[in-house]
Protein backbone atom coordinates (compact mmCIF):
# COMPACT_ATOMS: atom_id res chain seq x y z
CA UNK A 1 0.00 0.00 0.00
CA UNK A 2 1.41 3.37 -1.06
CA UNK A 3 0.69 5.85 1.72
CA UNK A 4 0.98 8.70 -0.78
CA UNK A 5 -2.40 7.53 -2.12
CA UNK A 6 -3.92 8.95 1.02
CA UNK A 7 -3.14 12.52 0.06
CA UNK A 8 -4.10 12.15 -3.60
CA UNK A 9 -0.69 11.90 -5.22
CA UNK A 10 -1.07 8.50 -6.89
CA UNK A 11 -0.91 8.76 -10.65
CA UNK A 12 -4.10 7.26 -12.01
CA UNK A 13 -3.53 4.34 -14.35
CA UNK A 14 -5.90 2.89 -16.92
CA UNK A 15 -9.00 1.50 -15.29
CA UNK A 16 -8.63 3.56 -12.11
CA UNK A 17 -11.46 5.73 -10.90
CA UNK A 18 -10.21 9.26 -10.43
CA UNK A 19 -11.26 12.85 -9.79
CA UNK A 20 -10.24 15.77 -11.96
CA UNK A 21 -10.52 19.47 -11.21
CA UNK A 22 -12.78 21.61 -13.39
CA UNK A 23 -12.63 25.35 -14.02
CA UNK A 24 -16.23 26.56 -13.50
CA UNK A 25 -15.57 29.66 -15.61
CA UNK A 26 -14.84 27.55 -18.69
CA UNK A 27 -16.00 23.99 -17.83
CA UNK A 28 -12.53 22.87 -18.88
CA UNK A 29 -10.57 20.16 -17.09
CA UNK A 30 -7.56 21.27 -15.07
CA UNK A 31 -4.22 19.40 -14.96
CA UNK A 32 -3.90 16.44 -12.65
CA UNK A 33 -5.79 13.25 -11.92
CA UNK A 34 -6.47 12.34 -8.30
CA UNK A 35 -7.10 8.69 -7.66
CA UNK A 36 -10.34 7.83 -5.90
CA UNK A 37 -9.81 5.71 -2.81
CA UNK A 38 -10.80 2.07 -3.07
CA UNK A 39 -11.94 -0.07 -0.16
CA UNK A 40 -8.43 -1.21 0.72
CA UNK A 41 -7.14 2.36 0.82
CA UNK A 42 -10.07 3.49 2.92
CA UNK A 43 -9.48 0.69 5.42
CA UNK A 44 -5.76 1.44 5.46
CA UNK A 45 -6.38 5.11 6.23
CA UNK A 46 -8.70 4.30 9.12
CA UNK A 47 -6.40 1.58 10.49
CA UNK A 48 -3.45 3.96 10.42
CA UNK A 49 -5.52 6.65 12.11
CA UNK A 50 -6.61 4.22 14.80
CA UNK A 51 -3.01 3.21 15.50
CA UNK A 52 -1.82 6.81 15.59
CA UNK A 53 -4.56 7.70 18.07
CA UNK A 54 -2.92 5.56 20.75
CA UNK A 55 0.09 7.88 20.55
CA UNK A 56 -1.50 11.18 19.61
CA UNK A 57 -4.16 11.19 22.35
CA UNK A 58 -1.41 11.60 24.96
CA UNK A 59 0.67 14.12 23.03
CA UNK A 60 1.32 17.21 25.20
CA UNK A 61 -0.41 20.44 24.30
CA UNK A 62 2.88 22.13 23.45
CA UNK A 63 3.72 19.45 20.88
CA UNK A 64 0.25 19.66 19.32
CA UNK A 65 0.62 23.43 19.15
CA UNK A 66 3.95 23.07 17.36
CA UNK A 67 2.31 20.73 14.83
CA UNK A 68 -0.64 23.05 14.16
CA UNK A 69 1.62 26.08 13.79
CA UNK A 70 3.81 24.11 11.39
CA UNK A 71 0.73 23.24 9.30
CA UNK A 72 0.00 26.96 9.05
CA UNK A 73 3.59 27.63 7.98
CA UNK A 74 3.54 24.89 5.34
CA UNK A 75 0.28 26.20 3.88
CA UNK A 76 1.74 29.68 3.61
CA UNK A 77 4.85 28.22 1.99
CA UNK A 78 2.72 26.84 -0.87
CA UNK A 79 2.56 30.43 -2.06
CA UNK A 80 1.07 31.40 -5.41
CA UNK A 81 0.69 27.77 -6.49
CA UNK A 82 -2.09 27.28 -3.95
CA UNK A 83 -3.81 30.58 -4.71
CA UNK A 84 -3.76 29.98 -8.46
CA UNK A 85 -5.08 26.43 -8.26
CA UNK A 86 -7.79 27.38 -5.79
CA UNK A 87 -8.99 30.26 -7.98
CA UNK A 88 -9.05 28.00 -11.03
CA UNK A 89 -11.07 25.29 -9.27
CA UNK A 90 -13.54 27.55 -7.45
CA UNK A 91 -14.11 30.49 -9.78
CA UNK A 92 -13.52 32.76 -6.78
CA UNK A 93 -11.36 35.90 -7.16
CA UNK A 94 -7.79 36.02 -5.90
CA UNK A 95 -8.55 38.55 -3.17
CA UNK A 96 -11.16 36.20 -1.70
CA UNK A 97 -8.81 33.19 -1.74
CA UNK A 98 -5.93 35.14 -0.21
CA UNK A 99 -8.26 36.26 2.55
CA UNK A 100 -9.54 32.74 3.09
CA UNK A 101 -5.98 31.43 3.30
CA UNK A 102 -5.38 34.01 6.02
CA UNK A 103 -8.43 32.80 7.92
CA UNK A 104 -7.33 29.18 7.59
CA UNK A 105 -3.89 29.97 8.97
CA UNK A 106 -5.39 32.08 11.77
CA UNK A 107 -7.69 29.21 12.79
CA UNK A 108 -4.78 26.80 13.04
CA UNK A 109 -2.79 29.28 15.11
CA UNK A 110 -5.81 29.96 17.33
CA UNK A 111 -6.15 26.28 18.18
CA UNK A 112 -2.39 26.01 18.67
CA UNK A 113 -2.59 28.76 21.31
CA UNK A 114 -5.60 27.07 22.88
CA UNK A 115 -4.02 23.65 23.37
CA UNK A 116 -0.70 25.05 24.54
CA UNK A 117 -2.44 27.11 27.24
CA UNK A 118 -4.46 24.09 28.37
CA UNK A 119 -7.53 25.44 30.17
CA UNK A 120 -9.83 24.12 27.40
CA UNK A 121 -9.43 20.67 29.00
CA UNK A 122 -11.69 21.88 31.83
CA UNK A 123 -9.60 19.90 34.30
CA UNK A 124 -11.19 20.00 37.75
CA UNK A 125 -10.21 18.35 41.03
CA UNK A 126 -12.53 17.40 43.89
CA UNK A 127 -10.21 16.48 46.76
CA UNK A 128 -11.13 13.71 49.16
CA UNK A 129 -12.68 14.38 52.57
CA UNK A 130 -12.03 11.32 54.70
CA UNK A 131 -13.80 12.76 57.75
CA UNK A 132 -16.99 13.81 55.94
CA UNK A 133 -20.20 12.52 57.51
CA UNK A 134 -22.14 10.35 56.98
CA UNK A 135 -19.75 8.89 54.35
CA UNK A 136 -16.23 9.93 53.29
CA UNK A 137 -15.85 11.79 50.01
CA UNK A 138 -13.48 10.19 47.45
CA UNK A 139 -10.91 12.06 45.37
CA UNK A 140 -12.47 12.69 41.92
CA UNK A 141 -10.76 14.43 39.01
CA UNK A 142 -12.32 15.24 35.65
CA UNK A 143 -11.08 16.41 32.25
CA UNK A 144 -11.87 16.25 28.55
CA UNK A 145 -10.32 13.50 26.44
CA UNK A 146 -10.27 12.87 22.65
CA UNK A 147 -12.69 10.48 20.95
CA UNK A 148 -10.56 8.79 18.28
CA UNK A 149 -10.34 8.99 14.47
CA UNK A 150 -12.51 11.82 13.10
CA UNK A 151 -13.83 12.07 9.54
CA UNK A 152 -14.13 15.57 8.07
CA UNK A 153 -16.22 16.27 4.97
CA UNK A 154 -14.76 19.22 3.08
CA UNK A 155 -17.18 21.94 1.98
CA UNK A 156 -17.58 23.29 -1.55
CA UNK A 157 -18.08 26.98 -0.76
CA UNK A 158 -14.94 27.48 1.37
CA UNK A 159 -12.16 25.52 -0.41
CA UNK A 160 -9.67 26.45 2.34
CA UNK A 161 -11.34 27.60 5.57
CA UNK A 162 -13.97 24.81 5.70
CA UNK A 163 -12.01 22.21 3.81
CA UNK A 164 -8.93 20.02 4.25
CA UNK A 165 -7.21 22.17 6.89
CA UNK A 166 -10.30 24.12 7.90
CA UNK A 167 -11.98 24.56 11.24
CA UNK A 168 -13.20 20.96 11.58
CA UNK A 169 -9.75 19.52 10.92
CA UNK A 170 -7.98 22.06 13.12
CA UNK A 171 -10.32 21.55 16.07
CA UNK A 172 -10.25 17.76 15.79
CA UNK A 173 -6.44 17.65 15.67
CA UNK A 174 -6.23 20.14 18.54
CA UNK A 175 -8.39 17.81 20.61
CA UNK A 176 -5.97 14.93 20.05
CA UNK A 177 -7.85 13.10 17.29
CA UNK A 178 -6.37 11.82 14.01
CA UNK A 179 -8.28 13.15 10.99
CA UNK A 180 -9.37 11.59 7.71
CA UNK A 181 -10.67 14.15 5.22
CA UNK A 182 -13.13 13.31 2.47
CA UNK A 183 -12.04 15.76 -0.24
CA UNK A 184 -14.71 17.72 -2.08
CA UNK A 185 -14.87 16.90 -5.77
CA UNK A 186 -14.99 20.60 -6.71
CA UNK A 187 -11.38 21.28 -5.70
CA UNK A 188 -9.23 18.12 -5.71
CA UNK A 189 -6.00 19.89 -6.66
CA UNK A 190 -6.37 22.45 -3.90
CA UNK A 191 -7.13 19.62 -1.48
CA UNK A 192 -4.03 17.67 -2.49
CA UNK A 193 -1.81 20.72 -2.01
CA UNK A 194 -3.17 21.37 1.47
CA UNK A 195 -2.95 17.65 2.27
CA UNK A 196 0.72 17.66 1.35
CA UNK A 197 1.29 20.62 3.68
CA UNK A 198 -0.31 18.78 6.61
CA UNK A 199 1.69 15.61 5.97
CA UNK A 200 4.90 17.65 5.68
CA UNK A 201 4.13 19.39 8.97
CA UNK A 202 3.41 16.07 10.68
CA UNK A 203 6.72 14.62 9.54
CA UNK A 204 8.72 17.70 10.57
CA UNK A 205 7.19 17.75 14.05
CA UNK A 206 7.44 14.00 14.71
CA UNK A 207 3.73 13.25 14.73
CA UNK A 208 2.72 9.57 14.41
CA UNK A 209 2.11 8.05 10.97
CA UNK A 210 -1.57 8.07 10.07
CA UNK A 211 -2.44 11.21 12.00
CA UNK A 212 -3.84 12.66 8.77
CA UNK A 213 -5.19 11.21 5.53
CA UNK A 214 -6.99 12.68 2.53
CA UNK A 215 -9.29 10.53 0.43
CA UNK A 216 -10.79 11.46 -2.94
CA UNK A 217 -13.86 9.76 -4.32
CA UNK A 218 -17.65 9.76 -4.53
CA UNK A 219 -19.61 10.52 -1.39
CA UNK A 220 -21.78 7.47 -1.91
CA UNK A 221 -18.69 5.24 -1.72
CA UNK A 222 -15.92 6.97 0.22
CA UNK A 223 -18.05 9.24 2.41
CA UNK A 224 -20.55 6.60 3.42
CA UNK A 225 -17.82 3.99 3.76
CA UNK A 226 -15.96 6.17 6.25
CA UNK A 227 -19.07 6.86 8.34
CA UNK A 228 -19.84 3.14 8.53
CA UNK A 229 -16.29 2.12 9.49
CA UNK A 230 -16.27 0.79 13.07
CA UNK A 231 -12.96 2.49 13.94
CA UNK A 232 -14.24 5.98 13.07
CA UNK A 233 -15.44 7.72 16.24
CA UNK A 234 -16.90 11.06 15.07
CA UNK A 235 -17.46 13.22 11.98
CA UNK A 236 -17.88 16.86 10.97
CA UNK A 237 -19.85 17.96 7.90
CA UNK A 238 -20.70 21.21 6.12
CA UNK A 239 -23.08 21.01 3.19
CA UNK A 240 -26.67 20.42 2.13
CA UNK A 241 -29.42 19.19 4.41
CA UNK A 242 -30.08 16.20 2.14
CA UNK A 243 -26.49 14.93 2.27
CA UNK A 244 -26.06 15.86 5.93
CA UNK A 245 -29.14 13.97 7.09
CA UNK A 246 -28.22 10.91 4.99
CA UNK A 247 -24.84 10.72 6.73
CA UNK A 248 -26.38 11.56 10.10
CA UNK A 249 -28.71 8.59 9.68
CA UNK A 250 -25.82 6.26 8.84
CA UNK A 251 -23.89 7.50 11.88
CA UNK A 252 -26.80 6.63 14.14
CA UNK A 253 -27.61 3.29 12.50
CA UNK A 254 -24.19 1.85 13.31
CA UNK A 255 -23.80 -0.85 15.94
CA UNK A 256 -21.91 1.82 17.86
CA UNK A 257 -23.53 5.17 16.94
CA UNK A 258 -21.09 8.06 16.71
CA UNK A 259 -21.39 11.86 17.05
CA UNK A 260 -22.06 13.45 13.67
CA UNK A 261 -21.91 17.22 13.62
CA UNK A 262 -23.60 18.62 10.52
CA UNK A 263 -23.89 22.29 9.58
CA UNK A 264 -26.56 22.38 6.88
CA UNK A 265 -27.25 26.03 6.09
CA UNK A 266 -30.28 28.28 6.59
CA UNK A 267 -32.18 31.27 5.17
CA UNK A 268 -30.90 33.61 7.94
CA UNK A 269 -33.97 35.85 8.38
CA UNK A 270 -33.44 39.61 8.52
CA UNK A 271 -36.06 41.63 10.42
CA UNK A 272 -36.31 45.19 9.11
CA UNK A 273 -37.77 47.64 11.62
CA UNK A 274 -39.33 50.87 10.26
CA UNK A 275 -36.27 53.08 10.83
CA UNK A 276 -34.06 50.72 8.79
CA UNK A 277 -35.81 51.32 5.46
CA UNK A 278 -33.11 53.57 4.05
CA UNK A 279 -30.24 53.66 1.56
CA UNK A 280 -27.70 52.47 4.12
CA UNK A 281 -29.63 49.24 4.63
CA UNK A 282 -30.07 48.84 0.86
CA UNK A 283 -26.32 49.04 0.40
CA UNK A 284 -25.63 46.68 3.31
CA UNK A 285 -28.07 44.01 2.09
CA UNK A 286 -26.97 44.29 -1.55
CA UNK A 287 -23.41 43.44 -0.55
CA UNK A 288 -24.47 40.62 1.77
CA UNK A 289 -26.88 38.95 -0.69
CA UNK A 290 -24.33 38.91 -3.50
CA UNK A 291 -21.15 38.28 -1.49
CA UNK A 292 -19.42 35.18 -2.85
CA UNK A 293 -22.24 34.93 -5.45
CA UNK A 294 -24.57 34.20 -2.55
CA UNK A 295 -22.85 30.91 -1.79
CA UNK A 296 -22.50 31.39 1.96
CA UNK A 297 -24.44 29.41 4.53
CA UNK A 298 -25.12 32.81 6.13
CA UNK A 299 -26.58 34.43 3.03
CA UNK A 300 -29.62 36.60 4.00
CA UNK A 301 -32.19 34.65 2.01
CA UNK A 302 -35.25 36.00 3.81
CA UNK A 303 -36.15 39.61 4.70
CA UNK A 304 -39.23 40.34 6.83
CA UNK A 305 -40.95 43.67 7.49
CA UNK A 306 -44.35 45.29 8.03
CA UNK A 307 -45.79 46.61 4.77
CA UNK A 308 -45.83 50.38 4.22
CA UNK A 309 -45.11 52.98 1.58
CA UNK A 310 -41.55 53.14 2.93
CA UNK A 311 -41.19 49.38 2.48
CA UNK A 312 -42.46 49.57 -1.11
CA UNK A 313 -39.85 52.25 -1.84
CA UNK A 314 -37.16 50.20 -0.09
CA UNK A 315 -38.01 47.09 -2.13
CA UNK A 316 -37.82 49.09 -5.35
CA UNK A 317 -34.40 50.52 -4.45
CA UNK A 318 -32.98 47.19 -3.31
CA UNK A 319 -34.33 45.53 -6.46
CA UNK A 320 -32.66 48.17 -8.64
CA UNK A 321 -29.33 47.75 -6.86
CA UNK A 322 -29.39 43.96 -7.27
CA UNK A 323 -30.39 44.30 -10.91
CA UNK A 324 -27.16 46.20 -11.56
CA UNK A 325 -24.91 43.59 -9.96
CA UNK A 326 -22.76 41.71 -12.47
CA UNK A 327 -23.46 37.99 -12.33
CA UNK A 328 -20.55 36.05 -10.85
CA UNK A 329 -19.29 32.55 -11.56
CA UNK A 330 -20.68 29.95 -9.17
CA UNK A 331 -18.58 27.18 -7.63
CA UNK A 332 -19.45 24.48 -10.13
CA UNK A 333 -21.91 23.56 -12.86
CA UNK A 334 -24.10 21.45 -10.56
CA UNK A 335 -24.53 24.25 -8.01
CA UNK A 336 -25.31 26.75 -10.77
CA UNK A 337 -27.90 24.49 -12.40
CA UNK A 338 -29.52 23.79 -9.06
CA UNK A 339 -29.72 27.51 -8.26
CA UNK A 340 -31.27 28.39 -11.62
CA UNK A 341 -33.83 25.58 -11.38
CA UNK A 342 -34.87 26.55 -7.85
CA UNK A 343 -35.18 30.22 -8.81
CA UNK A 344 -37.32 29.43 -11.85
CA UNK A 345 -39.58 27.20 -9.75
CA UNK A 346 -39.98 30.04 -7.27
CA UNK A 347 -40.60 32.84 -9.72
CA UNK A 348 -43.36 31.07 -11.65
CA UNK A 349 -45.53 30.98 -8.53
CA UNK A 350 -48.43 33.42 -8.75
CA UNK A 351 -47.85 34.54 -5.12
CA UNK A 352 -44.39 35.85 -6.02
CA UNK A 353 -43.54 39.34 -7.29
CA UNK A 354 -40.17 39.82 -9.04
CA UNK A 355 -38.65 43.06 -7.75
CA UNK A 356 -35.16 42.87 -9.22
CA UNK A 357 -33.16 40.58 -11.47
CA UNK A 358 -29.64 41.02 -12.77
CA UNK A 359 -28.92 40.65 -16.46
CA UNK A 360 -28.05 37.19 -17.71
CA UNK A 361 -24.30 36.84 -18.14
CA UNK A 362 -22.53 35.31 -21.12
CA UNK A 363 -20.13 33.63 -18.71
CA UNK A 364 -20.60 29.96 -17.94
CA UNK A 365 -22.11 28.94 -14.60
CA UNK A 366 -22.99 32.49 -13.59
CA UNK A 367 -25.50 33.24 -10.85
CA UNK A 368 -27.91 36.15 -11.38
CA UNK A 369 -28.92 38.22 -8.36
CA UNK A 370 -32.66 38.02 -7.67
CA UNK A 371 -35.03 39.90 -5.35
CA UNK A 372 -38.62 38.74 -4.98
CA UNK A 373 -41.41 39.48 -2.53
CA UNK A 374 -44.49 37.80 -1.13
CA UNK A 375 -47.30 38.63 1.28
CA UNK A 376 -47.10 37.37 4.83
CA UNK A 377 -50.31 35.36 4.39
CA UNK A 378 -49.02 33.53 1.31
CA UNK A 379 -45.69 32.83 3.01
CA UNK A 380 -47.36 31.32 6.07
CA UNK A 381 -49.55 29.07 3.93
CA UNK A 382 -46.68 27.42 2.05
CA UNK A 383 -43.62 26.04 3.86
CA UNK A 384 -41.69 25.76 0.57
CA UNK A 385 -41.18 29.52 0.49
CA UNK A 386 -39.02 29.29 3.63
CA UNK A 387 -36.53 26.82 2.15
CA UNK A 388 -32.95 27.84 1.36
CA UNK A 389 -31.95 28.68 -2.19
CA UNK A 390 -28.15 28.48 -2.41
CA UNK A 391 -27.17 31.53 -4.41
CA UNK A 392 -27.50 35.35 -4.70
CA UNK A 393 -31.22 35.71 -4.02
CA UNK A 394 -33.48 36.96 -1.27
CA UNK A 395 -37.22 36.89 -0.62
CA UNK A 396 -38.96 39.80 1.12
CA UNK A 397 -42.05 38.96 3.18
CA UNK A 398 -44.50 41.89 3.35
CA UNK A 399 -46.49 41.53 6.57
CA UNK A 400 -49.86 43.20 7.15
CA UNK A 401 -49.00 44.07 10.77
CA UNK A 402 -46.71 43.05 13.60
CA UNK A 403 -48.92 40.11 14.58
CA UNK A 404 -48.57 38.65 11.10
CA UNK A 405 -44.84 39.34 11.26
CA UNK A 406 -44.66 37.30 14.47
CA UNK A 407 -46.68 34.53 12.81
CA UNK A 408 -44.19 34.48 9.92
CA UNK A 409 -41.28 34.11 12.34
CA UNK A 410 -43.08 31.29 14.15
CA UNK A 411 -43.29 29.25 10.93
CA UNK A 412 -39.51 29.23 10.49
CA UNK A 413 -37.39 26.23 11.41
CA UNK A 414 -33.96 26.48 13.04
CA UNK A 415 -31.50 28.94 11.53
CA UNK A 416 -27.80 29.73 11.85
CA UNK A 417 -28.47 33.45 12.24
CA UNK A 418 -31.17 36.04 12.63
CA UNK A 419 -30.66 39.80 12.12
CA UNK A 420 -32.57 42.78 13.48
CA UNK A 421 -31.98 46.16 11.80
CA UNK A 422 -33.41 49.31 13.37
CA UNK A 423 -32.78 51.73 16.22
CA UNK A 424 -32.57 51.11 19.96
CA UNK A 425 -36.00 52.57 20.72
CA UNK A 426 -37.70 50.08 18.37
CA UNK A 427 -36.34 47.04 20.20
CA UNK A 428 -38.96 47.34 22.94
CA UNK A 429 -41.77 47.80 20.41
CA UNK A 430 -40.72 44.60 18.59
CA UNK A 431 -39.77 42.63 21.69
CA UNK A 432 -42.20 39.79 20.90
CA UNK A 433 -40.68 39.38 17.41
CA UNK A 434 -37.14 39.36 18.75
CA UNK A 435 -38.02 36.79 21.43
CA UNK A 436 -39.40 34.49 18.72
CA UNK A 437 -36.26 34.92 16.65
CA UNK A 438 -34.00 34.14 19.62
CA UNK A 439 -35.59 30.70 19.87
CA UNK A 440 -34.90 29.99 16.21
CA UNK A 441 -31.23 30.95 15.78
CA UNK A 442 -27.69 30.29 16.97
CA UNK A 443 -26.53 33.90 16.50
CA UNK A 444 -28.73 37.00 16.64
CA UNK A 445 -27.31 40.19 15.12
CA UNK A 446 -28.27 43.82 15.67
CA UNK A 447 -27.72 46.33 12.87
CA UNK A 448 -25.54 44.01 10.85
CA UNK A 449 -25.73 41.34 8.18
CA UNK A 450 -25.14 37.63 8.77
CA UNK A 451 -22.32 37.20 6.23
CA UNK A 452 -18.92 37.42 7.84
CA UNK A 453 -18.40 34.91 10.65
CA UNK A 454 -15.82 36.13 13.13
CA UNK A 455 -13.46 33.38 14.33
CA UNK A 456 -13.30 33.91 18.10
CA UNK A 457 -14.19 32.17 21.39
CA UNK A 458 -17.62 33.83 21.59
CA UNK A 459 -18.80 32.80 18.11
CA UNK A 460 -21.72 30.36 17.79
CA UNK A 461 -21.91 28.94 14.27
CA UNK A 462 -24.67 26.40 14.55
CA UNK A 463 -28.34 26.59 15.35
CA UNK A 464 -31.47 24.56 16.04
CA UNK A 465 -32.28 21.80 13.55
CA UNK A 466 -32.11 21.80 10.56
CA UNK A 467 -29.45 24.53 10.56
CA UNK A 468 -27.24 22.04 12.37
CA UNK A 469 -27.63 18.56 13.79
CA UNK A 470 -26.87 19.67 17.37
CA UNK A 471 -27.45 23.28 18.39
CA UNK A 472 -25.30 22.90 21.53
CA UNK A 473 -22.09 23.03 19.48
CA UNK A 474 -20.35 25.41 17.10
CA UNK A 475 -18.17 24.73 14.06
CA UNK A 476 -16.37 28.10 14.35
CA UNK A 477 -14.31 29.43 17.25
CA UNK A 478 -12.38 27.74 20.03
CA UNK A 479 -15.50 26.00 21.38
CA UNK A 480 -15.53 23.89 18.19
CA UNK A 481 -13.00 21.60 19.86
CA UNK A 482 -15.71 20.33 22.22
CA UNK A 483 -17.38 18.40 19.40
CA UNK A 484 -14.53 15.91 19.30
CA UNK A 485 -13.84 15.28 22.98
CA UNK A 486 -15.69 13.71 25.90
CA UNK A 487 -15.42 14.04 29.68
CA UNK A 488 -13.82 11.37 31.85
CA UNK A 489 -13.50 11.22 35.64
CA UNK A 490 -10.76 9.48 37.63
CA UNK A 491 -11.71 8.39 41.13
CA UNK A 492 -9.19 7.61 43.89
CA UNK A 493 -6.20 7.15 41.56
CA UNK A 494 -2.58 7.53 42.75
CA UNK A 495 -1.27 10.95 41.75
CA UNK A 496 1.54 9.59 39.54
CA UNK A 497 -0.89 7.36 37.60
CA UNK A 498 -3.20 10.20 36.64
CA UNK A 499 -2.97 12.10 33.34
CA UNK A 500 -0.44 14.91 33.69
CA UNK A 501 -3.18 17.52 33.53
CA UNK A 502 -4.86 16.13 36.66
CA UNK A 503 -1.80 15.55 38.82
CA UNK A 504 -1.21 17.74 41.86
CA UNK A 505 1.14 20.61 41.12
CA UNK A 506 0.48 20.69 37.37
CA UNK A 507 1.06 24.24 36.09
CA UNK A 508 -1.96 24.17 33.78
CA UNK A 509 -5.18 25.97 34.62
CA UNK A 510 -6.45 23.44 37.20
CA UNK A 511 -9.42 24.13 39.42
CA UNK A 512 -9.95 22.48 42.79
CA UNK A 513 -13.19 22.26 44.77
CA UNK A 514 -12.43 23.18 48.37
CA UNK A 515 -15.24 23.47 50.93
CA UNK A 516 -17.78 23.73 48.14
CA UNK A 517 -15.99 26.53 46.25
CA UNK A 518 -13.84 26.37 43.12
CA UNK A 519 -10.34 27.73 43.63
CA UNK A 520 -7.49 27.89 41.13
CA UNK A 521 -4.23 26.07 41.93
Amino acid sequence: MDESNLIGFKTSSNGDSFTIGMNPSTNEALPGKFSDANEDELNFAVDQASKSFEIFKSTPGKAKAEFLNRVADEILALGDQLISRCCDESGLPEVRIVGERGRTIAQLQMFANLVEEGSWLEATIDTQQVDREPVPKPDIRRMLTPLGPVVVFAASNFPLAFSVAGGDTASALAGGNPVIVKAHRSHPGTSALIGSAIVEAAQKTGMPDGIFSLLHGKGSIVGQGLIKHPKVKAAGFTGSQKAGMLLYGLANQRKEPIPFFAEMGSVNPVLLLPSSLNNKTVEMLTGSITMGVGQFCTNPGLIISVDSDDLKKFISELGNELSNIESGVMLNEQICNSYNNEIENLLVREEITIDGRAEKSKNLNSGRAILASISGESFINNFNFSEEIFGPSSLIVRCHNQKELDDVLKTLVGQLTGSVIGNDSELSLYESSIKIMEKKVGRIIFNGVPTGVEVCPSMQHGGPYPASSDSRFTSVGTAAIKRFVRPISYQSWPNDKLPNELQDGNPLNIWRLVDGELTQD
